[in-house]
């Protein structure tokens, strides 16, 4: 359905818009074929953390009895890998279903997001180590009570949900089974 609407959206406004259709066209094309290749290495390493990473380890170093070590695993997890954030989430859920908590996965995320070393290095050398050192000193402080104030939200959410009021969680669930 929504496949249907986007296509339907795209062709109307591309009749509006003649100049901007074949752009948006192509580079539609040029993320499709992104997708393409980088989708399937994403589902071979999902299916391998599934086997290789026992829950016991990821409970152990961000579960919820991680504390700010865990936070700080977290911020490392995150600012390793290179690659668009959308391959983030898969490994997101995945350390959600195995037990991190809910800050450790929040953090990952930011940290993925805004934190990458290859990019870092590219910083420092164009806009100098006061602005990087400054921005990175900023971003680690705030992402980990970021994180906290996330989980907090997500557990009100939950327990609002459990006395019985519908509230929506955003499908944050992630297969857990709750």
């Amino acid at each position: 359905m929504f496949l249907a609407s986007s296509i339907a959206a795209f062709t109307v406004l591309s009749l509006l818009y003649r100049d901007r259709g074949s752009r948006a066209l192509r580079i539609s094309w040029e993320y499709f074929q992104e997708m393409v290749f980088i989708l399937p290495a994403v589902m071979i390493l999902m299916g391998l953390f599934a086997v290789w990473v026992k829950r016991e380890t990821v409970v152990r170093y961000l579960g919820e009895e991680s504390g700010l070590p865990g936070l700080l695993v977290s911020i490392l997890l995150g600012t390793l890998p290179t690659g668009p954030l959308y391959v983030a989430f898969p490994l997101a859920a995945m350390l959600l279903k195995k037990g991190a908590r809910v800050a450790n996965v929040m953090v990952f995320l930011s940290a993925w997001a805004c934190i990458k070393l290859p990019l870092e290095l590219m910083e420092l050398q164009f806009l100098g180590w006061k602005f990087t050192f400054l921005r990175l000193g900023l971003t680690v402080a705030l992402v980990i009570p970021m994180g906290l104030a996330g989980e907090a939200l997500y557990r009100s959410g939950r327990a609002v949900k459990a006395e019985g009021v519908d509230v929506s969680d955003g499908g944050m669930e992630c297969g857990r089974g709750d």
